[in-house]
């Protein structure tokens, strides 16, 4: 569903006001002084003191408020008359109404002006020590030459390009090329099969494709080209292929393809912004290639992994590179966390301002880790909660009063325009605190999705229709007594045992503060008499010296303690890794299909980053529950 939003494939959200990286760029900056240090325009807002007023301003005043950033952070080709009209019971999201502006002129023309030869972005290559520094003058100039050969090539307004490239300067040329000239972009991760691209290319009815002869990911090359090639003989309208050289092995070329030539948080000016996310994802979009640029500062594009060529990979790219902010998800924090500290402390990472964690809950144990050995218990941990849909951060501990404090593992606070709301199964605003319910948002933000791209009737259905009045996000809250906001994970991701309704997330959290986990995954399975079951999946720490068995009898015991006998789970298994994509998050539904005795039926492995592990786990699952009927 990500993938056909608006907010990441229609040109025309490429056009609402960028997001400067919010509970990032404003951490530290807020730390250091007055309101008005941080928010110049806060000066036209009736006399906010703090914070909290400030919040309220956005939330209470929201069109003087986005009003004013809108009209002093962005560079409109004409202005806007009127700042929204929107309505979720009617299924109208418009902003900065009358206004017209080109993104590429924010993200880049506006910098030249003021520091053409300051670093816009670093190309962290897979191969350790060769990166790429590339000023904002020379990713203009890219910019415009790729616009440039893309009209010549026959791309229009409103045509659709697919981008299926590795993170490098070309592939973010190549998203702004296409904003520039004002056809519409479709990025897609490169790593999805030909078959998986195909469907996308068929999706967006794309006639441009834009790739590379070869990736390099871990060492590993990654036949791109050849992909490409057998996804656009599933796809007639395909046109053209532009293909650029990342390696410099030769690959076929066919009548399609026209070759290019070769190519060149808390934030504050001069900081080194580095969020390890692929472009493909959103994640990458919002705070790798727009909210940065836009914003004027210095990303990095990471090609390579977190353990490649050893686990130290992301400490000595943080040395050598200064990086200042540092943004990643939970999942290669705690595999990180399972080589122990002296990878990291191998490494000097005094130049760490912000640590972020992004992508789904981050568990108390990993945030501590990250918090004491990668942060040295002086960088704040900004645990971020968004999505596709909300385009850029919507919960977060920072921006926020001086000294407030960061609870582990907890998002907390809502960003400014966000008015979180807690909802019940039967629809009722849940007002008070200590609860949980379904996380709703009571109105609309500027950096939100509008639509899904040829299907508004589905946008309709699946975000504004089950709350009607709210846009509905599909994820699980807790709301604590002081107020604060914990996720709890998909509001699908639920095992009912019993009639006990208990969130994966929650008996996770519990399992990886057991001293011999690195990490977890829970899924439901069905149960004769309970209805559900849970079954719990356990990477170990290295040299932990747990056998299967005994981790299994003291989980059981530690989950029953903290959540309720009926969490028990009643199986744990061992695995050497968990099967993951290759931006890191772990493939749940493989993991729900191996529990179901439905390995038949996994579908796409094509993403992941390692596909002997499957085979592994069906394996391990059929023995353990053999074992289990034994006794």
């Amino acid at each position: 569903m990500a993938r056909l939003l608006a907010k990441t494939c229609c040109s025309k959200v490429l056009s609402q006001a960028p997001r400067c990286p919010p509970g990032l760029v404003a951490a530290r900056t807020w730390s250091h002084g007055p309101l008005t240090a941080y928010m110049p325009e806060a000066v036209a807002f009736p006399r906010p003191k703090d914070h909290q007023d400030l919040y309220r301003v956005s939330v209470e005043q929201s069109d003087t408020f986005w009003g004013a950033l809108g009209r002093s952070r962005l560079t409109w080709i004409t202005p806007f008359h009127s700042v929204q009209d929107c309505d979720f019971c009617q299924g109208r999201v418009s902003w900065f109404l009358g206004g017209q502006l080109n993104v590429t002129v924010n993200c880049l023309d506006r910098h030249v002006h003021v520091a053409p030869d300051k670093v816009a972005l670093i190309w962290e290559k897979d191969e350790p020590g060769e990166e790429v520094r590339v000023t904002y003058r020379e990713l203009l100039e890219l910019t415009c030459r790729l616009g440039n050969t893309l009209k010549r090539q026959g791309v229009k307004q409103g045509d659709r390009v697919t981008i299926y490239m590795p993170p490098c300067p070309l592939a973010v040329a190549s998203m702004l090329a296409c904003a520039r000239i004002g056809a519409v972009h479709a990025v897609v991760f490169a790593g999805f099969s030909a078959e998986s691209l195909a469907d996308r290319i068929r999706d967006a009815q794309s006639e441009t494709v834009i790739t590379v002869n070869q990736g390099l990911r871990g060492g590993k090359i990654i036949e791109l080209k050849k992909t490409v090639d057998q996804a656009v003989k599933q796809c007639p309208r395909v046109k053209r292929v532009l293909v650029s050289m990342r390696t410099t092995n030769e690959v076929p070329m066919t009548a399609l393809d026209v070759p290019l030539e070769e190519y060149v948080f808390d934030y504050q000016d001069r900081d080194i912004f580095g969020c390890v996310a692929d472009i493909g994802w959103i994640t990458g979009h919002t705070y790798v290639v727009y909210g940065p640029l836009c914003n004027g500062g210095t990303t990095v594009l990471f090609e390579s992994t977190p353990v490649y060529p050893n686990p130290g990979r992301y400490w000595e790219t943080v040395e050598r590179l200064r990086i200042n902010q540092f943004y990643g998800a939970p999942t290669a924090i705690r595999l990180l966390l399972r080589y122990g500290d002296e990878w990291v402390k191998k490494y000097d990472r005094s130049s760490l301002k912000v640590l972020g964690s992004v992508g789904e809950p981050i568990n108390k144990e990993a945030w501590e880790w990250y918090f004491r050995v990668v942060g040295e218990t002086r960088c704040p941990v900004v645990d971020t909660w968004w999505q596709t849909e909300t385009g850029g951060i919507c919960i977060s501990p920072r921006p926020s009063n001086p000294g407030a404090e960061i609870l582990p593992g907890m998002a907390m606070r809502p960003f400014f325009g966000i008015s979180p709301s807690l909802l019940d199964d039967k629809g009722n605003v849940l007002l008070e605190n200590g609860v949980s319910g379904a996380l709703c948002i009571s109105q609309a933000w500027p950096g939100m999705a509008r639509t899904i791209y040829n299907d508004h009737k589905r946008f309709l259905e699946t975000y504004l229709t089950p709350y009607p009045g709210f846009f509905f996000t599909g994820d699980g809250v807790y709301r604590t007594s002081e107020g604060y906001y914990q996720i709890t994970g998909r509001l699908d991701d639920i095992i009912n045992i019993s009639g006990h309704r208990l969130g994966t997330a929650e008996v996770e959290d519990v399992v990886n503060h057991h001293v011999a986990v690195a990490e977890s995954a829970v899924i439901a399975y069905p149960h004769e008499i309970k209805g559900e079951g849970a079954y719990v999946f356990v990477v170990l720490k290295k040299d932990s010296g747990y056998t299967q068995e005994s981790l299994a009898a003291e989980l059981q015991e530690l989950i029953s303690k903290k959540i309720a006998k009926y969490a028990a789970p009643d199986y744990v298994q061992v695995t050497h890794r968990l099967p993951k994509t290759r931006s890191g998050k772990i493939m749940r539904r493989v993991l729900r299909k191996i529990v179901e005795d439905k390995a038949s039926e996994l579908g796409d492995l094509t993403t992941l980053d390692d596909h002997e592990v499957v085979q592994q786990i069906i394996e391990g699952h059929k023995h353990l529950v053999e074992q289990q009927k034994s006794h």
